[in-house]
């Protein structure tokens, strides 16, 4: 007998992967609630992907357990498989197929019954109805990844994986693309997410940090933006550029960060003084009028701040 439901979609501990000697994923502890969206987070080469490959169970581990819907990761990875969606960056459509048969294709691929009636609620879905006939390869990049979500979504996964769903799409496509992933919240679907961009990560009910395998930080972006220590002053100068490069030479990269109209500074002991001697500093180069002002710690400020800290990097805590 099979048992009783948890409330956790995805529950792995100490995830280990290698490949030729180089850690993929390092000690990966994480725990997804059923219902949510949660975000892996961070740049390329942090082990995004083969994290969410692992969780899938295209990839087996070297080291450490994971159950996914309840099941083992390992023991029952073909079950798994049945109740979940994979979409990876490069999803494979079928450039000489229309959107139907597109659908058509991976329903009959999954085995699911009266599939043309899932298909329209696809279709419909995904705002995709009338292209119906229009060929996949003839598609802009924005609808070719809302098709591929609705051949991810044909046999209803209880939980859809997404590999940086939104890279090459453009702004107003992706903003259809995040209103269809509510929908999908609304109806009960459990989304993990890798993406690199951290305005993409505010939207997530919860985040980890990644660096080079290892979860820097996790929880909501509410609670990580709040654990940073210290403060964040605002920079204000004529010359945003000269007055980087000009304060650069006597700071760390994880304390002074150009965003492009923004100027960063980050103070660990939270004082004004290192914004004051900044401003002054400008004043002194002929950079002024010049000025600071406190910020509210953006992600983009944690995640700087976290590759800075000594230490920062063996830190794998439990999600």
């Amino acid at each position: 007998m099979k048992a009783a439901a948890t409330d956790l979609a995805i529950s792995a501990r100490g995830l280990q992967r290698a490949f030729a000697g180089n850690m993929a994923v390092a000690s990966l502890d994480l725990d997804v609630q059923r219902g949510e969206m949660f975000g892996l987070v961070g740049p390329d080469g942090a082990g995004k992907s083969t994290a969410i490959r692992l969780l899938c169970g295209l990839l087996k581990p070297n080291a450490g357990a994971a159950t996914v819907l309840d099941l083992d990761l390992v023991r029952q990875a073909d079950e798994i498989k049945r109740h979940i969606g994979y979409l990876s960056q490069n999803f494979t459509l079928y450039g000489d197929l229309t959107i139907d048969e597109n659908i058509e294709f991976f329903a009959e691929l999954h085995g699911v019954g009266g599939w043309p009636a899932r298909r329209d609620e696809l279709l419909a879905f995904t705002r995709l109805t009338p292209f119906r006939r229009r060929l996949a390869g003839a598609l802009s990049g924005g609808m070719k990844k809302k098709l591929a979500l609705a051949c991810t979504l044909i046999h209803t996964p209880q939980l859809i994986f997404l590999d940086e769903p939104s890279t090459g799409v453009d702004p107003v496509s992706r903003g259809e693309f995040w209103s269809i992933l509510s929908g999908l919240l609304a109806q009960g679907v459990t989304i993990l997410m890798t993406t690199p961009y951290l305005d993409e990560a505010e939207r997530c009910h919860r985040i980890a940090l990644l660096h080079r395998g290892r979860v820097m930080r996790a929880g909501t972006p509410t609670e990580i933006k709040a654990a940073l220590p210290g403060r964040i002053y605002r920079l204000a100068s004529p010359s945003l550029t000269a007055a980087y490069q000009a304060l650069r030479a006597q700071r760390s990269a994880e304390r002074l960060v150009l965003y492009g109209d923004r100027l960063h500074l980050w103070s660990p002991a939270g004082g004004e003084e290192e914004a004051r001697t900044a401003v002054a500093e400008l004043e002194a180069r002929g950079l002024g009028p010049a000025q600071f002002q406190e910020s509210t710690p953006t992600l983009e400020d944690v995640f700087v701040g976290l590759l800075g800290t000594e230490g920062a990097k063996n830190e794998n805590p439990k999600v």
